[in-house]
């Protein structure tokens, strides 16, 4: 679960950042002719597009329920997610090697690197403001857990693709500028060659990771494993339960699927034993304002 954060706050954050680097990058890397700017324009343009899909999958993901589909659309923010790391990340990360395997093979000299070196300090800022943006909606969701912890564990999938965008181009403007100051210094074009294809080697890697976690996701997930064991504590102390004998939870996009086998309580009738259950899965979604939907099954074991 995302707990408090607020992924859209970070998708629109990003999505401005992108979109002002997309255009003075582009503009710099005609003007300067150097590969490393152009892969960056590119993966500025693949963000902005990746910011557009997520929007789109949290629109979807608030659809109501049908007979067609009755667990909602929840899930259907994970397949844009999966898309955008498969797809828009991938392909920005090849035409990164392409292009620069394509200036080892036909170097050309830079123009106007100085206004390229500025254009990536432009970026730099930019990115570092959106960088910082997600990370305080991070720092809400992960509480005290590490970052690699939180990257394995939540299952919020927007703001862990907009995580990794962020980082990877942070990195990648981090990247551009070494190549071209170093192709500076040096006169020697194969820097900003090189530079290139670590950009996209950076942006495959972070697609890999990404495709990883959505892919389990898409799959079936359960709850994050802290969720879990709350839910499991508020079950055994409610006094309806003698035995909580098994608890499935189901991941559905912002919303959770919770399926519950206890021994109950004795009870004088079988109106007593409804109305028990009825009691626990209130005091459930009221203490769990994400659980949408639950199943209740009374048995003697599991």
């Amino acid at each position: 679960m995302s707990g408090n954060a607020n992924s859209l706050r970070a998708i629109l954050l990003a999505l401005g950042a992108n979109f002002a680097i997309f255009v003075t990058k582009l503009a710099a890397a005609f003007i300067t002719g150097s590969g490393a700017m152009m892969a960056e324009a590119v993966h500025s343009l693949a963000d902005c597009g990746n910011q557009g899909l997520l929007l789109l999958g949290m629109r979807q993901a608030k659809r109501p329920a049908s007979s067609e589909y009755p667990l909602g659309w929840g899930r259907a923010l994970y397949f844009w997610s999966f898309l955008v790391a498969i797809l828009l990340f991938s392909v920005g990360g090849m035409f990164s090697v392409y292009e620069g395997v394509h200036k080892l093979t036909n170097p050309e000299p830079l123009k106007w690197p100085w206004l390229a070196l500025g254009v990536l300090v432009f970026g730099i800022v930019a990115e570092s403001i959106s960088m910082r943006g997600c990370l305080v909606e991070v720092n809400k969701a992960r509480a005290s857990r590490s970052l690699w912890r939180w990257f394995r564990e939540t299952r919020s999938s927007e703001l862990l693709v907009i995580f990794g965008e962020d980082l990877a181009a942070l990195l990648g403007l981090c990247f551009a500028a070494i190549a071209i100051g170093t192709t500076m210094a040096t006169g020697n074009i194969i820097y900003d060659a090189v530079g290139t294809i670590a950009i996209g080697v950076l942006l495959v890697v972070v697609a890999v990771l990404l495709a990883i976690e959505v892919k389990a996701l898409l799959i079936g997930q359960g709850v994050e494993p802290q969720r879990r064991a709350e839910l499991l504590t508020f079950l055994e102390a409610r006094p309806e339960i003698s035995k909580v004998l098994n608890l499935i939870t189901l991941q559905m996009g912002p919303d959770v699927m919770v399926a519950v086998k206890a021994l109950m309580a004795p009870t004088t009738d079988s109106r007593g034993l409804i109305d028990a259950i009825n009691t626990v899965e209130r005091a459930m979604k009221t203490e769990f304002d994400d659980v949408r939907w639950s199943f209740f099954e009374p048995d003697f074991t599991d």
